[in-house]
């Protein structure tokens, strides 16, 4: 049997990331070995398999992949967009793009990330068109 070690001590990925949000920071892991980006966090490099992983400051930037508007009723809180959103740094990530009507928001819009305080969720990191509209 090999000798198997916890691949981290303290709070688990999840909890650092959302701890950085609740301190107004967006952070991504980068892997020390293969220098990728990562995002969900993980305890292991999807990439290359280290555990070798370490908390960056995001830019920010990035460009819609795909969109979708979900439509709700006016008295639900109206219609709503969801994107995914490729990061400059290189993951792809779920979100929302606020500040514009959810069916003007596009494939290849340029966006910027924010964090917001949704008071039934808490913070939240969504995305506003950026300036020049296109990536």
């Amino acid at each position: 049997m090999s000798d198997m070690t916890n691949a981290f001590n303290g709070p688990g990925p999840d909890a650092v990331f959302a701890a950085a949000l609740a301190e107004g920071r967006f952070m991504l892991q980068q892997c020390d070995d293969c220098k990728k980006y990562v995002f969900y966090p993980r305890v292991l490099c999807p990439h290359c398999g280290s555990p070798e992983l370490t908390w960056q400051p995001a830019s920010g930037q990035g460009a819609v992949y795909s969109t979708t508007v979900v439509r709700r009723k006016p008295e639900q809180g109206g219609d709503y967009n969801v994107a995914l959103v490729d990061l400059a740094e290189g993951p792809r990530m779920m979100s929302r793009v606020d500040g514009i009507p959810p069916h003007e928001v596009f494939i290849g819009l340029a966006v910027r990330a924010h964090i917001i305080d949704d008071p039934k969720k808490g913070k939240l990191l969504v995305f506003t068109p950026a300036q020049g509209g296109v990536a």
